[in-house]
């Protein structure tokens, strides 16, 4: 009898008639064209399983041929052949493709909760089924169209592909017909250099682009390819992107004449990114007045756009001539550039020619429109100096609107962070004073980030967030800190700063009160055990604190009993509090000790990696 119980656990459980019949009218509906009416006439209750279970080849044609009169009237909506749909349902539709999207792609992220998830599913399988061409169609054997590509069994097998149907003469198992299907889905795409060609402009000519990434990009055929998929979707693109493309001359004047609308009689992007790009057949600029017809064209153009939104250049191995001309040509534009990104480049120089005299010999305008409406800087990365922070200090006067600075990697020193200090005073007086600085790697000591923090503290509207990571600043810093954490700050990352156990410890006696942090990095400081009393204090004292970066600290294993025993009172909204690095062996001991802690089932505590011990943090050059 024991022996028949065992055989019944182990047994699997049948399937319920319920789900047997919805696997049959799954099937059925994707070969047969008169299901539909007849999946209508079925109870809502039982509608509504049958969404839960249909791939999206089902799920599109249920939307499609269902009847108008079933479609209660809350509104209408349109389907992407344009028809009018009425949308009682059409939540439940949208609730279906949203399973399926995250189901397929759970590593997408969405900032903001999209609109209609089927536009979204299409868009994303397409991509897919581009990226699986291209890498067909790159290699040297290749040689026939691109349309013909067969789309590979997985990728079928996705969207409700039957396997038993045969793939060489089925018209689903052809890129050609995919684009034909779901290209009227697409908004936003990305595409290799392979498929900048004439025929993909065929292939995409039911799309209604918005956006268009542009990857590798070299040849005169490819530029001319693209020039033509542009003024196909002139009037709906707004986002341009290049990567690792060479913009020679020919490149530059293509694309803004494809992108030129004369109905306007300037161009309709809004935002335009260029990385890790190269600009320039020439080797060097010496001299400003050297500069290239592609420099000039592209900035000249770029800079008439009324719409203009946001702009970036990184990693593209721009100079100081390139820099002051597009900051001189922003200054004097009509639009209302909000992010410009500098990244990445060599600016060093750039803005050695602004004048620090009265507003009214200044090379730059005070009143200049573009800049008034700067929000987002970002010049990381760019081997600026001292005296170009004292540059920088002037033209961010200009700027009176600007809510982030990000000069990280930049060695300004202590003399640079001086000279911006006075600049940080006098804009916290502004309606819109700063909210978020970057001064990670800049080769600050610990004197000038206490006069940096001595200001900071005593601002009458503090920042939001303050990243000062990868400075040798030490222990001694920490009583500044303290002080500093008793503002509104929300965000501070000082990783990787040389705290130690002493540095944690005063750190631990500086906290006096409730704290407004939502986000700490405190992680590569060598604090010890230290590190968790410090983060114990810590989770007390911040009811907000959502995440915790405290990884490669030299924390013993003793340390998690600490971190568990606050988390255990703690009534804050903590989602992740991250341990790795730390030296102790991954145990199940400690796995057991976290496991209760957890938000939307997933663990908030994040151990070391097993092995992780026998690699500490090394935080020297």
């Amino acid at each position: 009898m024991q022996r028949v119980n065992r055989v019944n656990q182990m047994a699997p459980k049948a399937p319920s008639l319920l789900f047997l019949t919805m696997e049959v009218l799954k099937t059925e509906l994707l070969r047969e064209d008169d299901l539909v009416p007849v999946i209508c006439q079925m109870p809502l209750e039982l509608f509504d399983i049958l969404l839960t279970h249909l791939p999206p080849l089902g799920l599109q044609k249920l939307k499609r041929e269902m009847p108008f009169d079933y479609w209660n009237d809350y509104g209408s909506t349109y389907d992407c052949s344009g028809n009018e749909k009425k949308r009682g349902r059409m939540w439940k539709f949208n609730t279906a493709w949203k399973i399926l999207f995250k189901k397929r792609w759970p590593q997408i992220v969405h900032h903001t909760e999209p609109n209609d998830w089927e536009q979204m599913y299409w868009e994303a399988h397409l991509q897919s089924c581009l990226d699986e061409a291209a890498e067909v169609a790159v290699l040297p054997s290749f040689d026939g169209f691109i349309g013909d590509i067969k789309i590979s069994g997985a990728l079928l097998k996705h969207i409700g592909y039957e396997e038993q149907m045969n793939h060489s003469t089925c018209e689903y198992s052809m890129l050609y017909h995919h684009c034909q299907q779901f290209g009227c889905y697409t908004r936003s795409l990305r595409l290799q250099n392979v498929l900048c060609v004439d025929e993909t402009c065929q292939l995409l000519k039911n799309s209604v682009l918005q956006s268009l990434i542009i990857v590798w990009v070299r040849s005169k055929r490819q530029v001319n390819s693209l020039s033509k998929l542009i003024s196909q979707n002139l009037e709906t693109l707004t986002s341009l992107e290049f990567r690792h493309c060479k913009l020679c001359a020919f490149f530059v004047h293509s694309i803004c004449r494809a992108l030129y609308d004369t109905s306007l009689g300037t161009h309709r992007i809004r935002h335009f990114s260029i990385t890790a790009s190269s600009l320039n057949e020439n080797s060097i600029i010496s001299h400003e007045s050297s500069l290239s017809s592609v420099t000039l064209k592209l900035i000249s153009f770029l800079s008439t756009g009324r719409s203009l939104h946001s702009l970036k250049f990184s990693d593209s191995h721009l100079d100081q001539f390139f820099g002051r001309l597009l900051f001189r040509d922003l200054v004097e534009a009509s639009c209302g550039l909000s992010i410009l990104d500098l990244s990445g480049n060599n600016l060093t120089g750039w803005l050695s020619k602004i004048n620090r005299g009265s507003p009214s010999d200044s090379l730059f305008p005070l009143q200049a429109k573009t800049l008034q409406s700067l929000r987002f800087l970002n010049l990381r990365g760019n081997n600026l100096r001292k005296v170009d922070a004292e540059d920088l200090r002037y033209a961010l006067l200009i700027m009176p609107n600007l809510e982030s600075l990000d000069i990280s990697d930049n060695p300004i020193e202590d003399d640079g962070i001086r000279s911006l200090i006075s600049y940080f005073n006098q804009v916290s007086e502004k309606s819109h004073p700063l909210a978020k600085l970057n001064l990670e790697n800049c080769d600050l000591s610990c004197d000038g980030v206490i006069a940096l923090l001595d200001m900071l503290s005593k601002l009458r509207k503090p920042l939001n967030s303050l990243s000062i990571a990868d400075n040798v600043l030490g222990s001694q810093v920490a009583s500044a800190l303290a002080k500093f954490l008793d503002t509104s700050i929300q965000v501070l990352n000082i990783g990787g700063i040389g705290l130690g156990s002493s540095g944690f410890r005063a750190l631990e006696a500086g906290i006096q009160g409730e704290l407004k942090l939502v986000n700490i990095d405190i992680s590569k400081n060598r604090g010890g055990l230290e590190t968790a009393k410090f983060l114990s204090k810590l989770m007390s004292c911040a009811s907000e604190l959502v995440e915790v970066n405290a990884g490669y600290n030299l924390m013993p294993s003793e340390s998690l009993s600490i971190i568990c025993s606050t988390l255990k009172v703690s009534k804050g909204h903590l989602q992740r509090v991250d341990l790795m690095g730390n030296n102790w062996d991954h145990q199940p001991a400690h796995v057991h000790m976290v496991a209760e802690f957890q938000h939307k089932g997933q663990p908030i505590v994040i151990l070391p990696s097993p092995g992780a011990a026998d690699v500490p943090y090394d935080g020297d050059p």
